[in-house]
């Protein structure tokens, strides 16, 4: 298999790659998320930034340099019409679970992949619903004392202490892990990238 480029620095988009025995790279992209977000309605605000995040890390390489596929994905979650991203504290993702429990959100997940022989990229997006059984105060104080939610979309990682207080998932778990493996797996097929070697 060619070696893909991930433009994303989270683990758990480099597992799933992993998983699925897909070689890969890590090159950071440059972006500023806030102002790139501020352009687009919410809906199409993760494909904006999943396209973003692969044309800022093709400009970043050499010329001559030959680049067979980039890859980038951009996850939110929606609650009412609100955009939850990354917690900037403690105090924002007590917020933000206060905001989920007992409730249902959306977490969108979208997927850019740029094909070196064409010189196009394409994108796909999913969206899964995500909803919390009630938490105490207790339960939301210990779960913020774990410190899963440093770099989490919403201030907290489903596929691991999260998962004790979610009730109820409609849609795939890897979309709200931040790469959706079904999605993934089309949009390479649709792309001439096979895994299945």
């Amino acid at each position: 298999m060619e070696p893909i480029i991930l433009a994303s620095s989270s683990p758990r988009r480099q597992d799933i790659l992993k998983m699925l025995g897909i070689p890969f790279q890590v090159i950071m992209p440059n972006i500023d998320e806030a102002i790139a977000a501020a352009t687009v309605d919410t809906e199409e605000m993760p494909e904006l930034l999943a396209r973003e995040k692969v044309a800022e890390v093709l400009h970043s390489l050499p010329p001559a340099q030959k680049i067979p596929w980039i890859l980038g994905a951009d996850t939110v979650i929606v609650k009412n019409g609100k955009i939850y991203g990354k917690p900037e504290n403690q105090e924002q993702a007590e917020e933000f679970l206060h905001d989920f429990q007992g409730s249902t959100h959306t977490v969108i997940t979208a997927l850019a992949l740029y094909n070196g022989r064409t010189k196009t990229t394409t994108s796909k997006t999913a969206h899964t619903k995500v909803t919390f059984a009630p938490m105490s105060d207790a339960e939301i104080q210990w779960y913020l004392d774990t410190g899963e939610w440093h770099g989490a979309a919403g201030g907290y990682r489903i596929q691991s202490l999260a998962s004790i207080f979610i009730s109820k998932i409609e849609g795939s778990q890897s979309c709200v892990t931040g790469l959706p493996i079904s999605e993934l797996y089309a949009i390479l097929n649709e792309q001439g990238y096979t895994i299945l070697e």
